[in-house]
């Protein structure tokens, strides 16, 4: 059985798998000439009627989460390994690292979905590529820090910065 801390982690993780699947059948939509409007709608789907908005108060989109999300771990999970387990220190390092080109990639498919408009191609390439690389790299970086906090995390009974 997994530890709970672990568990709560990949709770989380999953829903953002869950909404990644959306993003990857948006670049599908996209790619196949899906109306300006339609993939519009798509993206506004992602801010307001995803699982993970529905856990977050005042939080509007999908990106919007990822970045505080991020920015929690990075603020307090990492400092906590980075005590725990100073052996883990390059791979937090890596974890922040992907963190900082998540941050840009979401930065790239709000930026996209924003220009869209009627017909025009690059813009609708560039959100593609920006969709389907945000979706490799994040399902890439979930797995892998799952994997790399799993031994710290079971050896936690709560999370070391909740008093």
């Amino acid at each position: 059985m997994d530890n709970p801390l672990l568990g709560e982690l990949r709770a989380i993780h999953d829903m953002v798998r869950r909404d990644l699947a959306m993003v990857r059948r948006l670049a599908d939509q996209a790619a196949a000439g899906a109306p300006a409007a339609a993939l519009q709608e798509g993206v506004r789907g992602l801010q307001s009627n995803g699982a993970l908005f529905q856990l977050k108060v005042n939080c509007l989109s999908y990106c919007q989460f990822v970045h505080h999300h991020h920015h929690l771990e990075s603020a307090m999970l990492f400092p906590a390994v980075r005590k725990a387990a100073p052996q883990l220190r390059q791979t937090v390092d890596r974890l922040e690292s992907d963190h900082r080109k998540v941050s840009d990639l979401l930065d790239q498919v709000e930026g996209a979905a924003r220009a869209l408009g009627g017909g025009d191609a690059e813009i609708r390439a560039k959100l593609v590529e920006a969709l389907r690389t945000l979706s490799d790299h994040l399902l890439e970086h979930l797995a892998f820090e799952e994997d790399a906090l799993e031994p710290v995390l079971k050896t936690w009974k709560r999370w070391p910065f909740h008093g």
